[in-house]
């Protein structure tokens, strides 16, 4: 869908009236059904006068095509800018330019990623050379009038407004290379840039024939992803994640276009459900039907892209693993299927505010003709977490979905050991189970209780020596300081000379497997929905253990802490019910954070007592490093 779509000289025509921002908003008024906020407008009068300026040169045709604000597919992003056309060989061209308001900007240690003030905050934010040429790919690989019209796409973003050169960074070559950026002072440049792509004008209707193209992946990019998954151990799946990626196969088969399926697969840590999700979206891009993997967290969206394709940058393939977010706006069956991993941390509103859409599983369903979800309950680790199975089946029923229900059961971390899972219950007192020590079980898992944090750490640095798959979490019970002084440290014990620093921003999702991120301990949201070899788990004061009683409190939390937020607030009008939902966030986070391990759970309680309890429970000595 293309808002305002004119001729060169249509546009200049319009800017020439002083009005181009009430045009563009009445023509998005007629085809999205609704305004836009003051910011925005200011946004179209200021970038696209720029525009007018580059585009102010005889040699570039009055009839080649403006386009402005183009939905990309299966997204609710939009290309700034389009200019559309024929070159010197009678070739159709696009060129693809995304605009922004900018002053100022740094560069950042994350691949693809700036810093700058948006939305009244300094915050990270895709390199505008990235984010152009990303627009331009998901062309590429969805659109089938751009990938059989042999329509020859071409990227660049225009900072107006921008006269510095951090974005030049060499860090960020690679996308500088692919989508050349210009600034302040740089028409001149950009209006070669243009030319040299477009010399005729859009007698072919260029523009037109994008906005009509039938949305299904390309041949290249389904070759691709089939590339990728050969041969890739990592995502192999056994038994009943094979009977379960199957029936899922077949399900998008049997349903008819534009009638609605779900599937709830349930499973507990360990089952395979995100090795089955992988799967399943990569064989419905190879059969190219349009299909994305989600969750919320971005940190399982990061990993598995890096070990998907063998590297921490970001590539084509992005598009495919998308967060839960990001489809308020997306048309009914959009999508064949959308594979939601991670379910149960599904929130109702979207947005940095939470106050965007209606409800995240309800868009979900109404997005896709199939939509699988994956989830655990016990999982859910936030009071905003709305993923239960109840809520699935209500919005499946309300929007005339047939479903269909799957267990995954066996266990294939904690080495297949059920048996620590159920203990891992049994000892948090989330339920009882017949597993209440866990030395008298027959199982081949390496549970610890250290004496102290620094023997934990050393033992973890040294066992991460071996796959860099070993690393430290915790409950969110420190402040996160050094987000704004990096020299600061957060989690600190004095009395046993131990300093850390929460995982790096830098980092992004991919905390959990840099190699150089040992040294940082990691939190529920960065390693939900991943594994390791050995996880180091500090259990901090929100979790005590008195005369054989499990004690959560939510106080001990740090007060930023999103996962309980609201909870004062509800302890005065509804106390029983507010620490009810406080104690099973706590305990799943910590069930959770326990059971990131395939081989070993190694673990250290800032309470005496509470460390006492777990060395009782696993009817095991606090071992040294090694034993």
């Amino acid at each position: 869908m293309i808002v305002y779509q004119n001729t060169k000289q249509g546009f200049t025509n319009d800017v020439r009236t002083g009005g181009i921002d009430d045009i563009v908003l009445a023509a998005f008024r007629r085809t999205v059904g609704q305004g836009v906020s003051p910011n925005e407008r200011r946004a179209w009068q200021n970038s696209l006068t720029s525009m007018y300026v580059v585009m102010d040169d005889d040699e570039i045709p009055a009839d080649a095509g403006v386009s402005i604000e183009l939905q990309i597919p299966q997204t609710s992003k939009r290309i700034d800018f389009i200019i559309s056309g024929q070159d010197a060989a009678r070739s159709d061209r696009a060129v693809v330019v995304e605009l922004k308001q900018w002053e100022s900007a740094e560069p950042t240690a994350m691949d693809g990623v700036v810093r700058t003030f948006v939305g009244q905050a300094v915050r990270d934010v895709s390199h505008p050379s990235y984010q152009a040429w990303s627009y331009a790919q998901l062309l590429r690989d969805f659109n089938e009038e751009v990938q059989e019209g042999d329509i020859g796409l071409h990227a660049c973003a225009y900072l107006h407004n921008f006269t510095g050169t951090q974005l030049d960074d060499p860090f960020y070559a690679p996308w500088l290379d692919r989508a050349p950026l210009f600034r302040k002072g740089d028409a001149e440049r950009l209006r070669t840039f243009i030319k040299r792509w477009v010399k005729y004008g859009d007698s072919t209707q260029v523009a037109y024939r994008i906005d009509r193209g039938r949305i299904r992946p390309s041949k290249s990019l389904a070759d691709a992803v089939a590339g990728l998954m050969e041969g890739n151990a990592e995502f192999t799946m056994i038994d009943e994640q094979k009977v379960v990626y199957e029936r899922a196969l077949q399900l998008v088969r049997d349903t008819p276009a534009g009638e609605k399926r779900v599937l709830v697969v349930e499973g507990g840590p360990g089952t395979g459900k995100s090795v089955v999700a992988v799967n399943l979206v990569a064989r419905l891009i190879q059969d190219r039907q349009t299909s994305a993997y989600v969750t919320k967290n971005a940190a399982p969206r990061a990993v598995f892209e890096s070990r998907l394709t063998g590297s921490m940058t970001k590539s084509r393939y992005s598009s495919l693993f998308q967060g839960s977010g990001g489809f308020i706006a997306t048309e009914r069956g959009t999508f064949r299927t959308l594979v939601v991993d991670e379910a149960h941390r599904l929130n109702e509103k979207s947005g940095l505010y939470r106050n965007l859409g209606d409800n995240q599983i309800k868009e979900l369903i109404h997005a896709a003709d199939v939509t699988v979800f994956f989830l655990d309950e016990d999982q859910r680790v936030d009071l905003l977490d709305i993923g239960s199975k109840d809520e699935i089946l209500f919005w499946a029923s309300e929007l005339g979905a047939e479903v269909d229900e799957m267990q995954l059961e066996s266990q294939f971390r904690c080495n297949g050991s059920d048996g620590y899972i159920a203990w891992l219950d049994h000892v948090l007192q989330i339920r009882e189970t017949a597993n209440t020590r866990l030395g008298e079980l027959d199982y081949d898992f390496d549970f610890r209780v250290f004496d102290d944090p620094t023997s934990l750490r050393a033992a973890i640095e040294a066992k991460n020596e071996e796959r860099n798959r070993a690393r430290m979490v915790a409950g969110y019970c420190w402040r996160w300081e050094s987000k704004k002084d990096p020299s600061a440290y957060d989690i600190v014990f004095e009395e046993h000379d131990f300093r850390m620093r929460w995982n790096l921003t830098d980092d992004g999702g991919l905390w959990l497997v840099k190699p150089e991120s040992v040294s940082e301990i990691g939190c529920i949201h960065t390693c939900q929905g991943l594994e390791l070899d050995t996880v180091g788990v500090i259990i901090g004061p929100d979790l005590v253990v008195r005369d054989g009683r499990v004690v959560t409190r939510p106080e001990e939390r740090d007060q930023y802490d999103r996962t309980i937020r609201g909870y004062k607030k509800r302890l005065k009008t509804d106390p029983e019910g507010a620490r009810k939902d406080a104690r099973r966030i706590i305990l799943n986070t910590y069930r959770t954070l326990m059971s990131r391990g395939m081989k070993g759970c190694w673990v250290w309680c800032v309470d005496e007592e509470t460390n006492g309890w777990f060395r009782e429970m696993s009817n095991r000595a606090g071992a040294p490093p090694g034993a």
